[in-house]
C-alpha cells in the first residue's frame, strides 16, 4: 500500500451491497472502483492495478474463483478477500488454498469486512506470494507444512489433533492480528459444527502444551483479554 488513499476493487453482482459497500469504503478512506462480474474485475485489475480486491464468488461471465486463479497464474499477488456464501470447511479451503488471503461468508457487517481489509493490508508483501497462498510456513523454530498437515519444533515433529493444527495454521497465516473465539469457530470448525468457544480454548491449551509457550510469557500465542488470540511471531512462507 503505497498511497494515502489504497485503491479498492469490489467485484459483486448484488447491486444493493455494492450501492451500501461503495460508500462505506469510501468514507473508510479507500478509493473505490465497483464491477459486477468476474470478467469485468479481471479487466480492470489489470488495467488499474488496485492495491485491495473484495471478489464475490458467485458472479456472472466468470465466478470470483476463477478470477483469483486466473490472477495467481499470472503471478499477480494483489491481497484479495473473497465473500463466500457457504459456510463449510471445504468453501473456506478451496478459498485459501486458490490464493485468497481471506474470505468472509455473507452476509457479513460492514465493519467486520472493513477490518478484515486493513488486517490483509497490513501483512501484505508487495509482488509477494501471501501467507494464506504459501505450503510452508515457519516462525523461529516452528515449521508447519500444509500439504502434509505436520508440524514441527526444533526439527521435532509436534503431534497435534487434526483441529489444534487447523488453529495454528489460520493464525500463522493471520499474524499479528487479534483474532476472536468466534472467528476461529468459523474458520475451523464451520457454521454445520455446534461448538462453543470452550472448544476453542481447549485447542489452544493443547498448541500451547506442544509449544512449550507459556501464556504470561508467550513466544508464539499471546492471549487478547475479552477478544481471543493473537500470533505474535514474525511468520515466513514458502
Amino acid at each position: 500500500m503505497t498511497r494515502d488513499n489504497p485503491t479498492l476493487l469490489l467485484a459483486d453482482d448484488d447491486p444493493t451491497i455494492a450501492d451500501s459497500l461503495a460508500p462505506f469504503l469510501q468514507r473508510a478512506g479507500f478509493h473505490v472502483m465497483v464491477v459486477s462480474d468476474g470478467a469485468s474485475a479481471l479487466e480492470k485489475i489489470q488495467s488499474h492495478h488496485p492495491d485491495m480486491i473484495v471478489l464475490d464468488v458467485l458472479m456472472p461471465r466468470m465466478d470470483g474463483r476463477e478470477v483469483l486463479r486466473r490472477l495467481r497464474h499470472l503471478n499477480v499477488w494483489t491481497p484479495t478477500i473473497l465473500l463466500t456464501q457457504v459456510g463449510e470447511a471445504s468453501e473456506r479451503a478451496l478459498a485459501l488454498e486458490e490464493g485468497a488471503d481471506d474470505y468472509i461468508n455473507k452476509p457479513f457487517d460492514p465493519h467486520e469486512l472493513l477490518a478484515r481489509v486493513r488486517a490483509v493490508l497490513r501483512r501484505a508483501r508487495p509482488g509477494e506470494r501471501s501467507l494464506s497462498a504459501a505450503w510452508l510456513l515457519t516462525s523461529e523454530h516452528l515449521t508447519l507444512d500444509r500439504r502434509a498437515r505436520r508440524v514441527s519444533l526444533k526439527g521435532k515433529q509436534l503431534d497435534l489433533t487434526p483441529k489444534a493444527l487447523a488453529v495454528l495454521e489460520y493464525l500463522m497465516t493471520h499474524p499479528d492480528e487479534a483474532v476472536s473465539r468466534e472467528r476461529l469457530l468459523e474458520a475451523v470448525w464451520g457454521w454445520e459444527y455446534p461448538a462453543g468457544t470452550r472448544t476453542v480454548d481447549t485447542r489452544m491449551a493443547e498448541l500451547r502444551r506442544a509449544l512449550d509457550d507459556d501464556p504470561a510469557e508467550a513466544r508464539y500465542i499471546e492471549t487478547v483479554p475479552g477478544e481471543g488470540y493473537r500470533f505474535i511471531a514474525a511468520v515466513r512462507g514458502e
